[in-house]
């Protein structure tokens, strides 16, 4: 069995070379038309949920008007991202102070492209596509935030950013 498992770890390491190209049977990651529509449920809490979501990307953001953070955002905000310190506070300043953010009018619609919106439970996932620059040109792959909701605001986040890396959300 050890061998199995060294034999599939050489081969997934010889394979990665190869694979340094899109495959010409890839499916690129595209945004819905109408993501508006995605934080939307049948389900009451889900859909509270969902809205708790769909205001930070758009009023806080999109809008960068982080003076309303504290409508959807817990004062006890666990961060799993490493750019960022736990807190609303720390969140507010990461955007304000550090990024120095400027805010603009909170736009009717969402206008950050989104491919898909999950909730379950107290979890809300948005994916995204994410446009990447390759050895070989251009492609997308998805990038995702998972918020969790407790009573109407978000209480912990996770993404899968590195240190230092803000990704460019794009079709």
């Amino acid at each position: 069995m050890r061998n199995l498992v060294y034999s599939l770890l050489i081969a997934s390491f010889t394979l990665v070379p190869a694979m340094a190209e899109t495959p010409a049977n890839y499916t690129p990651v595209v945004a819905t038309p109408n993501a508006d529509a995605l934080f939307t449920s049948d389900d009451p809490q889900l859909h509270e949920n969902k809205q708790v979501v769909y205001h930070i990307l758009k009023d806080l953001l999109e809008a960068n008007q982080w003076h309303l953070a504290d409508q959807y955002i817990a004062d006890d905000y666990i961060q799993h991202n490493p750019n960022a310190a736990n807190g609303l506070e720390s969140l507010v300043y990461f955007f304000t102070d550090v990024l120095q953010v400027e805010p603009s009018p909170i736009p009717e619609k969402l206008g950050t492209p989104v491919s898909e919106v999950m909730a379950e439970g107290d979890l809300v996932t948005v994916i995204y596509p994410r446009r990447v620059e390759g050895p070989n040109g251009s492609y997308t792959t998805a990038w995702f935030d998972t918020w969790r909701i407790e009573d109407g605001k978000a209480t912990e986040h996770w993404d899968p950013a590195l240190l230092n890396e803000a990704p460019e959300l794009s079709e």
